[in-house]
């Protein structure tokens, strides 16, 4: 039995799906208000269009909702991502506060949350989301394989 994603997982999604089409490698970030659907801010990876290797979905959006909600601070939010943030994201997630984090897709090479540097688990992070992964990773893995299938 199929159960349908949560709506921020589905846009999120749905982002990565858009970037994509563009040429960025598909990731898309939604942030919530922690315990509701309120969209507080959206992105995907624009590395490529901004010439900006920072660009990650995560970082965009992380600065879209602190400049929205006016603070540093995103302690009452939620992060919904496509695939398994790297190092650069995961530090940028613990340093806003974000309250939960849920991801969809693992990324055994890049990855820093489950894989790799485990960063959350590090005794020098000062902020550890919970974190939820495999939400909509089926859908999220087949468009990463079919956008990397396509330049390799």
């Amino acid at each position: 039995m199929a159960f349908p994603l949560p709506s921020p997982m589905r846009l999120a999604l749905d982002l990565a799906a858009a970037c994509a089409t563009a040429g960025e490698v598909p990731v898309g970030a939604v942030i919530v208000r922690t315990g509701t659907t309120e969209v507080v801010a959206t992105s995907a990876n624009a590395m490529r269009s901004c010439n900006d290797p920072t660009a990650h979905a995560e970082i965009l959006a992380i600065r879209a909702a602190a400049s929205t909600l006016g603070t540093s601070r995103l302690d009452h939010c939620d992060l919904w991502v496509t695939l398994e943030p790297c190092a650069m994201c995961a530090g940028a997630i613990a340093l806003a506060r974000i309250a939960r984090l849920y991801f969809a897709a693992p990324d055994p090479k890049g990855g820093a949350v489950l894989h790799g540097p485990r960063l959350f688990a590090q005794p020098t992070c000062h902020h550890r989301p919970q974190v939820h992964d495999g939400i909509g990773e089926a859908e999220a893995a087949v468009q990463l394989r079919d956008f990397f299938s396509l330049r390799r």
